[in-house]
């Protein structure tokens, strides 16, 4: 009976990682149709957002599926939980990059962010992907934390958006309104994805540890 809970387990961690995965791969080709002004490439993201969808609700239908039949112990009980936290979340994330990719659509065939803010986004999207493959490692390996490592990451990304909001803010931004709320949104869309990111991550380390790891002060 154990031998087969522990094997639905593995399979649950399976589907959660390849969700993550799912999610890093969307956020990368919207970035790549942002750079690119790549309408086929958006238009892909945007369509693709409903299986993200569906892996929740297999992910949660599977974990509330071993709850109720089951009866975990303690820890693997902790794990299911923070999978259910997980899979809400790289929904989310794939919600978020299916935005990247829309503000691609609505602009085309114009670029949706300006030349000189190309760098900045390229940088975003980069640590964004790696972020979401960085959960994906951490849900199956679950004995090491990366709560941290994460986290540092999305400072990055959090100096980038602030960055980028004070060029739009500058008395000598030239772009106009409409760009200067195109970089806005965009930005946050990636601020938020990191976010997510870190808060799985948070999750993850609870699973290994027992204790809800804190971020440090300044």
């Amino acid at each position: 009976m154990r031998k087969a809970f522990h094997s639905d387990i593995e399979t649950l961690t399976e589907m959660v990682a390849g969700m993550a995965r799912s999610v890093a791969d969307a956020m990368a080709a919207a970035t790549r149709a942002l750079l690119d002004a790549d309408l086929t490439l958006a238009e892909q993201v945007v369509a693709g957002d409903m299986e993200i969808d569906a892996m929740r609700t297999q992910c949660e239908e599977k974990a509330y599926s071993l709850l109720a039949l089951q009866a975990p112990v303690a820890g693997d009980m902790r794990t299911i939980v923070v999978f259910i936290h997980a899979a809400e979340k790289l929904e989310r994330m794939g919600d978020l990059a299916r935005h990247v990719a829309e503000q691609a659509c609505r602009r085309h065939p114009e670029h949706a962010m300006p030349e000189e803010t190309r760098d900045r986004f390229a940088t975003m999207g980069e640590l964004a992907v790696n972020a979401a493959r960085e959960v994906a490692d951490l849900i199956v390996t679950l004995d090491r934390t990366g709560f941290m490592a994460l986290h540092n990451a999305d400072d990055l990304i959090d100096t980038l958006e602030q960055s980028l909001l004070a060029s739009v803010s500058d008395h000598k931004w030239s772009r106009g309104v409409r760009a200067g709320i195109d970089v806005a949104l965009l930005a946050r869309f990636y601020e938020r994805f990191a976010d997510q990111a870190v808060s799985i991550a948070r999750r993850l380390d609870y699973a290994t540890t027992g204790q809800l790891p804190e971020a440090p002060r300044g």
